[in-house]
């Protein structure tokens, strides 16, 4: 006789004390067949609640043999206690769990299938028969005996309960006299689910029947036509289908058979789906009715059986019929033993990967739902908010125009079937291979990808954020924003930014110089800016005088028409700061938007360039409009109370410095100082002037983002100055930015010789920035551009003393290390959120890339930088 043990889940041992429970386990154990810590024994339960291993009340007084007992009771009471802990622990985590206890009453095993059923876990009775006077034997040779009067009484009971195992609910019920113990074979079944992953997997959303989509899909992946009519990867690669292979499309049937050959010949897995699963029932000749396309894929058996006969079509059916079966409800595929990846076609509970039920496979088929709408449409709850570990959970059913991502859960039904794409995930790679779909196929009125853009500006659900999440961008991949973080950034959107249908980008903060300058009387130098992108290969540079300024977004509209449209409210524009608050006071930002609204207006601009927006990324001065109480409460007074406190100490050394000769240096250091405080309040006025009225304000772009209908990332730095002297032509608030080319070591040292004229007199600086807008090197992005601030402006940022020797070898030690990494995510977030939505994607995309910009900013970094 052989046993098949599951893979994880409860072994319920029968039978009454001395038909061999614990011989046999210990056997197991020997034989290596199990490992002593998947045994929970009744037993050794009982001693560790007591430290008692044996109570006998037998032959005691009546009095002291009721008080054994009592005690008997409550020993075992808590010993079954912990073993129903343990054993629910074991479920809870999937492992196999053997329990050595008698289990003769019905009411002790009802409780274990119970506890089966609620982990999702298999049960299976290994019912040991042993003769009565085998019983009573053992018994006998026993230290301590349970005598003949209780084994009689289990006996009579066990054969009472026997004939009724069978019909409780086990996966399997074996009943094993003493002769097929001898003779027994115990083997061990792996998680049919779970997959070690070899050369890694192609993970396809919902195709619905769009054969050719799906044949150009995995060309592109690499996958190549052999002899036997088979797409074989040359590095070994197979793929997996979300499952929804069929309806919709007229081609169901084709791509049903085609995963019907792949599987067989081991090269691909399929997911069982909603589709699949009403396909499979429908062929296993149950009454189901057949709606949202399934009547096509019934019709095309129609079609092969006129032109293949009946005998054919019997066999095709019953094939199909056990593949969609049997299609398992997801998989986990899996790294050196451990979980990498879960695919699922509609969603899974944490609670649940790695387990099978029916309960798993409905929630793995529908999702999580509450009910249907007014048209009879599921209304699905977010599922994924409950993700809380690194696996990733992969998923379809649900189509999104793009790629959706969060929480470390990525949808990639993209609705092909609906016209949209057909998409792949590369694992490990998490690269994504998508094939546009050549028309819609669906014919249905209910395209969710229109639904989807109608919802466009729907307001996010906040409880996808709130436990952190991650943004899939395309630059540099995952983004994890983490929790502690963005509950501040979602209470500074929810009180003070911009609404945020329109906080559609937040400039990225930017980094100085890797290194601090080689030279010794400066902090910071173009040199080692120019020598950063020259190490990295980057040859053409563009060096911008930095405006000194307060970073702004100007996302400006065509007309109130077509804000109504991209935003969903009458505005001309908007104009924030990089924190997304508004930068004016709204009477001022009207003024200014409706000025500069109509200047290009004037010269025709949005019809120039057929585009019902354009977004900008400026500087805006003078400085104190938006700094002026930072200017007022720390420069002015630190400037007034420093120059006052200092030129009296130097008045007062120098009265006394010709009776006192060695008190010189200490005048020559005052005067120093005094100097250093006059920089200080020189640099930081230059940047301050009065406004009377918008004509004093002026407003320097350096970066076109975008249009309604493109993205500017492709274009090169250069372009982007030349669209900023175009724009202060066209508009008397914009100003030109001046810049220069870095090509060679002669252009090198002319901009070098340009930042220290520029600087001397306290302007900020430079920025150095690649020519491309995306610099990478071997595919990683480089740090798009890098600050370099002049001497004298850095008094206001270090200190008016910073330049003292000590000081500065002090602050050359400085650490860029999280400022340039926070500066290429923000930047690839940015650029993320762009793209979303002038793809038109849903307002609850393009947010989570904000909202991750501003939670990165409340991570420490020293401001300085």
């Amino acid at each position: 006789m052989q046993i098949t043990l599951p893979y994880a889940g409860i072994v319920l041992l029968v039978g009454p004390s001395n038909s061999g429970k614990t011989t046999f386990l210990q056997r197991l154990i020997d034989e290596q067949t199990i490992v002593r810590s998947e045994v929970v024994s009744s037993d050794d339960c009982r001693v560790l609640v007591s430290d008692i291993e044996y109570m006998d009340w037998r032959d005691r007084p009546k009095l002291e043999a009721d008080q054994l007992f009592h005690q008997y009771q409550q020993i075992s009471k808590e010993a079954f206690t912990m073993m129903d802990a343990l054993v629910e622990a074991r479920c809870r985590l999937n492992k196999l769990t053997f329990i050595d206890a008698t289990h003769l009453h019905p009411d002790d095993r009802k409780r274990y299938i119970s506890m089966a059923r609620k982990h999702h876990v298999p049960i299976i009775a290994i019912i040991l028969d042993a003769p009565q006077e085998v019983l009573l034997e053992r018994d006998e040779q026993r230290d301590h005996p349970r005598g003949k009067r209780k084994l009689k009484q289990q006996f009579q009971t066990f054969k009472r309960e026997k004939r009724f195992m069978k019909k409780e609910g086990y996966k399997a019920t074996y009943i094993l006299d003493i002769n097929d113990l001898t003779t027994l074979e115990m083997k061990r079944s792996n998680n049919p689910i779970e997959v070690e992953l070899q050369a890694g997997i192609d993970v396809i959303g919902d195709i619905h029947g769009c054969f050719d989509e799906m044949i150009a899909l995995l060309e592109k992946l690499g996958y190549k036509l052999n002899e036997a009519g088979l797409y074989v990867h040359p590095d070994g690669r197979k793929f997996v289908s979300l499952g929804d292979v069929m309806s919709r499309s007229p081609r169901s049937l084709d791509t049903m058979l085609f995963f019907l050959r792949h599987i067989k010949a081991g090269l691909a897995y399929m997911i069982d789906s909603n589709h699949g699963w009403k396909i499979a029932r429908w062929l296993d000749g149950r009454k189901v009715t057949l709606t949202h396309g399934d009547e096509q894929t019934a019709e095309e058996f129609v079609q092969f059986e006129e032109q293949f006969g009946q005998e054919e079509t019997v066999k095709i059916k019953a094939e199909l019929k056990e593949l969609l079966l049997q299609a398992p409800s997801h998989y986990v595929f899996t790294q050196n033993g451990l979980p990498a990846l879960v695919c699922t076609h509609a969603g899974i509970k944490d609670k649940y990967i790695g387990k099978q039920s029916r309960r798993i496979s409905d929630f793995c088929r529908y999702g999580d739902t509450d009910g249907v709408d007014d048209n009879g449409k599921p209304l699905r709850k977010d599922w994924f908010i409950h993700h809380n570990h690194s696996t990733l959970i992969v998923w379809g059913h649900d189509p999104k125009p793009q790629p959706l991502m969060i929480n470390n859960t990525m949808n990639i039904d993209q609705g092909v079937v609906f016209g949209g794409q057909l998409t792949a995930l590369r694992f490990p790679e998490k690269e994504f291979v998508a094939i546009k779909a050549a028309k819609d196929y669906s014919g249905s009125a209910d395209n969710p990808l229109k639904e989807w853009e109608k919802k466009r500006l729907d307001p996010p659900n906040i409880v996808k954020f709130l436990n952190g999440y991650s943004v899939l961008t395309s630059e540099v991949g995952e983004i994890k924003v983490h929790p502690e973080r963005v509950k501040s950034a979602i209470d500074s959107v929810s009180h003070f930014t911009v609404p945020i249908e329109q906080l559609i980008y937040v400039p990225p903060t930017m980094s100085p110089t890797p290194k601090a300058a080689a030279s010794p009387d400066y902090l910071e130098h173009p040199q080692e800016a120019i020598d950063y992108y020259r190490s990295h290969g980057i040859e053409k540079m563009v060096a911008e005088k930095k405006h000194m300024g307060s970073r702004a977004v100007l996302f400006l509209f065509k007309d109130e028409t077509s804000a109504k449209k991209y935003v969903g409210s009458n505005t001309l524009g908007t104009i924030y700061t990089k924190s997304g608050r508004r930068f004016f006071d709204s009477v001022v930002e009207k003024e200014v938007v409706a000025k500069i609204s109509q200047e290009l207006n004037e010269v025709d601009y949005f019809n120039k360039y057929h585009t019902d927006f354009v977004l900008l990324d400026a500087e805006i001065m003078p400085w104190n409009l938006k700094a002026k109480e930072l200017i007022s409460n720390q420069y002015a007074h630190v400037a007034e109370n420093a120059i006052l406190d200092r030129t009296h100490l130097k008045e007062k050394l120098a009265a006394v410095k010709d009776q006192h000769p060695q008190i010189s240096n200490w005048l020559e250091q005052y005067t120093t100082k005094l100097d250093n405080a006059s920089t200080f309040k020189n640099v930081f006025q230059t940047y301050c002037w009065d406004i009377n009225g918008i004509e004093h304000i002026q407003i320097a772009p350096f970066h076109v983002l975008a249009h309604s209908n493109e993205t500017f990332f492709d274009k090169p730095h250069t372009w982007h100055m030349e669209k900023s002297h175009e724009f202060a032509q066209d508009s008397t608030i914009f100003v030109a930015t001046e810049y220069k080319m870095i090509e060679d070591e002669t252009s090198e040292q002319e901009v070098i010789r340009w930042w220290e004229d520029i600087t001397k007199d306290g302007h900020e600086g430079i920025i150095i920035k690649p020519e491309s807008f995306l610099a990478k090197e071997k595919g990683k992005l480089l740090q798009p551009a890098i600050k370099v601030r002049g001497r004298q402006y850095l008094t206001i940022i270090y200190g008016m003393d910073y330049l003292e020797p000590a000081n500065l070898e002090r602050l050359k030690e400085r650490n860029t290390g999280k400022k340039q990494k926070h500066a290429l995510l923000q930047f690839a977030l940015g650029i993320e959120a762009i793209q979303r939505f002038v793809h038109g994607e849903p307002i609850e995309r393009v947010h989570e890339c904000a909202l991750a910009i501003l939670a990165m900013e409340a991570e420490p970094v020293d401001p300085r930088l």
